[in-house]
């Protein structure tokens, strides 16, 4: 086997999705300072969620697609990674690699980190079902 490693594939996500999806997947969070923490639980409520993250702090997120975090989590904007969160190389590589185009890519609507608010697939199919004549 040669030394060289191989880059992690790339990934491509929608431009526009709610910021809880996304941190749900990424598990990563950029702070205000600019530094960028690993989520260890993200508690979802209606319209914001309880982030924890591995250096133990906790604060509110709302759901957003417009605010500072979800424009650095897009952007990948940030000026360095916590030391106390200890997130490793290859979530840093993976994270540098993944895209976010506006009509290209996961909108992660398929995925079990479903809001509140939200109808599973299941739902919209009875509800189909039960009126055809009315647009869920």
């Amino acid at each position: 086997m040669s030394g060289k490693k191989k880059p992690p594939p790339k990934k491509f996500y929608r431009k526009r999705i709610d910021l809880l999806r996304l941190i749900d997947k990424i598990k990563l969070w950029p702070s205000r300072k600019g530094i960028l923490h690993g989520i260890r639980v993200i508690e979802k409520h209606d319209t914001y969620a309880i982030i924890t993250t591995h250096c133990n702090k906790t604060f509110l997120a709302n759901n957003s697609r417009n605010s500072r975090a979800a424009r650095w989590v897009r952007n990948k904007w940030f000026h360095s990674t916590c030391k106390s969160c200890g997130i490793p190389d290859w979530k840093l590589e993976k994270y540098s690699v993944t895209q976010f185009r506006r009509h290209h890519g996961s909108s992660l609507l398929n995925s079990d980190t479903n809001m509140p608010n939200e109808k599973s697939a299941n739902e919209n199919a009875s509800f189909k079902k039960a009126f055809p004549f009315e647009q869920a």
